[in-house]
């Protein structure tokens, strides 16, 4: 994992690595009692603790069990409650039943990880470099889901009218409002765009444009093709939560043309009126975040708005959302290390920018491209071909990482995708325009 003041360095071996990913997983998690751990508020959120287990069973069953002879199962009835959409490792408890699962207790998940991460860092200077790449897949993995525990958690404690703080923040709302938005010109004609790792889940050793630690990228991002860009621009910042409230005050979710048509029948069958966690208070818009309940910051980035609600602004502004090219063209430039993304346990949430354009950090951004495969695009062989490569239907492209990414762990050519009503995760808002 890379550190706050940069890319780890070259001397950090896998075990360190290894180590460090797992203890911020646990860090993250250290606030919570076994019931914040074991609730379930929805079908797409999963209990902390089911997180904390999951990332360990992926460990567990595809390097110690697959590749360590004689390793014995922690408990062979887990892989069934731990297991998350692997058809090829069987049968699996249902996902919106996971917060079912009183049992095993948080202790327990927490004594399974420490067997785990104890047996494979024994095992590790002897497995084979294909089980070395199953380590690394598993730690970006598991970084993945250390941004999803705390999204998950986030909405677990909303549901509840106590609206419990995880972390105390910073409550001073900033004076200074950024200035109105900027347009960088795009690069327009043939330009080449994702990775051209020969093993997409493998580590490398030559670097690759837009990843400069050049050891990893998910099989989604290959392989590296053309893309041809139209002339075109893009902001250079995100949309704040004052403009958004500009957008609410002038009836922007109350105005059809401006909505997709199943953009339009979510927000009245959702009676959608606000970003997810904002309410209206003595004529005050408010969120609630990880550090509780308070007034919105009007400079800080807008989080929490689908892909129509994106879509729909975009409209509203004159404006489009850029496409997934010419995002990563654009933000091929920015170092992927920067701006405002998760280095350790502690309040979490997007804020103001400071200097220059930042592509990377705050917010995950909604382009306007849908999910899909690469031309040439191939399923990796065995369980973790499942990784990915199902998933490239109904869903949009999302790019530059959030403020629960950790840090090190997205790159210009990394793709999210979710489907366009949902708005949990820490997704915002960056313009485009046709030039």
């Amino acid at each position: 994992m890379r550190t706050k003041t940069g890319p780890a360095p070259a001397s950090v071996s896998l075990g360190e690595r290894f180590s460090r990913v797992r203890a911020l997983s646990v860090a993250l998690a250290a606030p919570l009692s076994d019931a914040d751990a074991t609730i379930q508020s929805m079908d797409d959120a999963s209990p902390a603790k089911w997180h904390l287990a999951h990332t360990t069973w992926f460990f567990e069953t595809f390097v110690l069990r697959d590749f360590v002879p004689g390793y014995r199962l922690f408990d062979a009835r887990w892989p069934f409650l731990f297991n998350s959409y692997y058809e090829a490792e069987g049968a699996r408890h249902a996902r919106p039943r996971r917060g079912m699962l009183s049992r095993p207790s948080l202790d327990e998940i927490l004594a399974y990880r420490a067997a785990v991460d104890a047996a494979l860092l024994r095992a590790l200077p002897d497995l084979p470099r294909q089980a070395q790449a199953l380590v690394e897949l598993g730690c970006n993995h598991e970084e993945q889901h250390q941004e999803l525990l705390l999204t998950d958690i986030l909405h677990h404690f909303s549901v509840n009218p106590l609206e419990p703080a995880l972390w105390r923040g910073d409550r001073k709302i900033p004076v200074e409002m950024p200035g109105p938005i900027g347009w960088i010109e795009g690069r327009q004609g043939i330009v080449e765009v994702g990775e051209n790792f020969p093993i997409a889940v493998s580590t490398v050793s030559t670097a690759a444009p837009g990843n400069p630690a050049g050891d990893f990228a998910f099989d989604n991002e290959t392989p590296r093709h053309a893309a041809l860009l139209h002339p075109h621009a893009i902001a250079d910042r995100t949309v704040t939560n004052g403009e958004w409230a500009a957008f609410i005050a002038e009836g922007g979710y109350r105005d059809p043309r401006h909505w997709l048509a199943d953009g339009w029948a979510w927000v009245q069958a959702q009676s959608i009126e606000a970003p997810l966690y904002w309410r209206l208070e003595d004529d005050v818009w408010t969120r609630f975040g990880l550090d509780g309940r308070r007034g919105i910051d009007p400079a800080a980035p807008v989080t929490h708005v689908s892909f129509y609600e994106a879509d729909a602004y975009a409209s509203w502004a004159g404006a489009r959302l850029p496409t997934e090219f010419e995002w990563e063209a654009m933000a091929a430039s920015h170092d992927p290390l920067g701006g405002n993304q998760l280095d350790a346990a502690g309040p979490v949430e997007p804020r103001p920018a400071a200097g220059g354009p930042a592509f990377f950090g705050d917010v995950w951004e909604w382009t306007g491209s849908a999910y899909r495969p690469y031309p040439g695009f191939k399923t990796a062989e065995g369980a973790v071909g499942e990784y990915n490569g199902k998933f490239m239907s109904g869903q949009f492209v999302l790019r530059g990482g959030s403020c629960a990414s950790p840090r090190g762990h997205v790159r210009a050519s990394y793709r999210n995708f979710f489907y366009p009503h949902q708005r949990w995760q820490f997704t915002g808002v960056r313009l485009a325009k046709d030039l």
